[in-house]
């Protein structure tokens, strides 16, 4: 199976369409391309207009949730990836992603909330999607959102 077999059939199992538009806030491009690297700007649980997964991790949103939101927020990066390249196929590696999780004064899972994102790349890239990861925990971010992710990735 394609990774974009893979990546439509992960869509699926999570319910959520990334197929429309997808929204940035500001005044900054949403990936760039230097040479073979690609550089993905954080990308927040938003789909269409509603961030679906909000508030602090261990407080409003518990670890399954913050997980869901780290697997919405790397299938919006796979998407614009895709739309950029064609095809994921032509992603030859994530030499790494980084992980930023709104989190209750508590709360210190961060790594199994980025977990949720590592597991997204796996089953879709395939070998391509071993990458090294940074997770923090931070305050508040982007509209609410419990999770925020960046990636950059090597393509042919």
């Amino acid at each position: 199976m394609s990774c974009d077999a893979r990546f439509k059939e992960e869509a699926t199992a999570l319910g959520y369409n990334f197929e429309g538009e997808l929204k940035i806030g500001g005044n900054y491009v949403p990936l760039l391309r230097e040479g073979n690297t690609i550089y993905v700007s954080g990308q927040i649980p938003r789909v269409e207009n509603e961030v679906v997964v909000t508030g602090a991790a261990g407080d409003r949103a518990d670890l399954s949730r913050a997980q869901l939101a780290a697997k919405i927020c790397v299938m919006r990066a796979l998407a614009l990836l895709q739309r950029s390249l064609g095809s994921l196929e032509r992603v030859k590696a994530i030499p790494s992603i980084s992980v930023f999780v709104q989190s209750a004064q508590h709360f210190t899972q961060q790594s199994e909330v980025a977990d949720g994102a590592s597991e997204v790349l796996f089953k879709v890239l395939g070998p391509a999607g071993a990458h090294t990861r940074t997770s923090v925990g931070v305050f508040q971010l982007p509209k609410n959102a419990t999770v925020e992710l960046s990636l950059m990735a090597t393509v042919e």
